[in-house]
């Protein structure tokens, strides 16, 4: 189940002498467009890359100048433009990726990858559950499966009802979505007596948020899925960026579309691989906006550059711990909601939906973690809890214990932060 294999088996000695002749060509792209981003290479020429160690000498890229550009300034040549993408951020200027017909060629071919990746082929039936829009999920899962020939249920967001119908209507195989939505299907379908067992689902393809271990567990125990994170972002060219195998032994990047580094975020330099920092992504296939050095805010390391048991030699990232961005600092401890989530999850008689309130009482930062009882929660829980939350944060968290169903649902992106603090 590998879709390109010449690619997706390469050596890596081999994909290394690509990466550096895409590098080189990606520059000279990008210094012979109308891209305002152009001037930042004034001074280097591609034949002046002679190793990938010299991607180094380059300034990196970030959202800040991307936005900057807004609308088209930062796009190399705006007429052979046919579709655009936006970023999901609800704030701010968005940040718009405009595509051409090669780049969302690509972008099927990255997707369907995927798609192999997590066990689906052709015979797949494929229901896609982020919204068709600017929003670049449901276009890019659309695509990877028109790739690889599957029937494809193109539902959008939302509707859980109607979701579960055509599950078991049409047989669905494979359901593609944000990585919290499942936990809505989950719940509705408790409350409709619906049995995913009498279904023909057997694939998750989730991503678009960060999610623990602990919840693909929960999703894969309680839906009877194997269930895969994916990876991608609107400005390195849409979901598909990389997707963890059925090894599931880390989240495999396409080499030779992309070149991922790990640098520390604090200092901007390389760290070794094994140890954890910030993305940072060049493309390599992109025309519309190719980009060196993006700094995606995303935490993780390289795990291994080794081949994987599934074959493909393409590296392989940790699961995303959380974005640069998303990191809280309570009481002078720096932490990750996602860590909050790996421990609350332990518990099967707390819910999936969960809120962490931050708040300044009398001039001292409280947390208060508001989750959903499920079948009980005793206080032997309760107290094993919070001295778990203790020895991960040092000091002790508010419970806020609810009946289920009192956290919002909403159809997209979980609010899992609420900071209340004054800035």
């Amino acid at each position: 189940m590998i879709f390109s294999k010449q690619y997706e088996t390469m050596p890596q000695e081999e994909l290394q002498k690509l990466q550096l002749k895409r590098l080189r060509q990606t520059l000279f792209l990008i210094k012979n467009s109308n891209s305002a981003l152009k001037t930042k290479y004034t001074s280097i020429e591609p034949d002046d890359i002679k190793s990938l160690d010299d991607l180094k000498k380059l300034p990196f890229t970030t959202k800040e100048e991307l936005r900057n550009c807004y609308p088209l300034n930062h796009i190399t040549f705006p007429d052979k433009v046919v579709r655009i993408h936006t970023s999901s951020g609800t704030t701010g200027t968005p940040v718009i990726n405009a595509m051409t017909q090669a780049d969302v060629e690509s972008w099927a071919e990255i997707a369907a990858r995927c798609f192999f990746a997590a066990g689906a082929s052709g015979k797949d039936r494929v229901q896609i559950m982020p919204s068709f829009g600017l929003f670049n999920g449901g276009f890019g899962f659309h695509f990877g499966a028109q790739k690889i020939g599957a029937f494809i249920i193109p539902m959008g967001a939302g509707r859980t009802l109607l979701q579960l119908k055509f599950i078991k209507d049409f047989q669905t195989s494979v359901i593609c979505s944000i990585a919290s939505y499942p936990q809505r299907l989950i719940e509705v379908a408790n409350q409709n007596d619906f049995d995913f067992s009498q279904t023909g689902l057997r694939i998750a393809i989730l991503g678009a948020e960060t999610w623990s271990d602990e919840l693909r567990t929960r999703v894969e125990s309680q839906m009877g899925v194997s269930a895969f994170d994916i990876i991608g972002m609107t400005e390195t060219g849409g979901v598909g960026m990389g997707i963890d195998c059925e090894a599931k032994s880390g989240i495999h990047i396409w080499e030779d579309h992309y070149i991922a580094e790990i640098v520390n975020p604090n200092t901007l330099e390389p760290v070794d691989d094994g140890v954890e920092g910030e993305l940072v992504i060049t493309t390599l296939t992109r025309e519309g906006l190719p980009l060196i050095r993006y700094r995606t805010k995303d935490i993780t390391k390289i795990i291994t550059r080794d081949k994987c048991d599934c074959g493909r030699t393409h590296l392989r990232v940790s699961r995303l711990k959380g974005r640069t961005d998303d990191m809280l600092k309570v009481k002078g401890v720096n932490f990750y909601p996602s860590q909050i989530e790996q421990i609350l999850l332990q518990y099967k008689t707390i819910g999936p939906y969960y809120q962490i309130v931050l708040e300044n009482s009398k001039g001292k930062d409280e947390i208060t973690i508001i989750l959903e009882k499920i079948n009980g929660f005793s206080n032997e829980a309760r107290n094993r809890l919070e001295n778990a939350l203790y020895d991960l944060l040092g000091f002790h968290c508010i419970l806020q214990v609810v009946p289920e169903n009192t956290i919002q649902r909403t159809p997209g992106k979980m609010v899992r932060v609420i900071d209340k603090r004054k800035k």
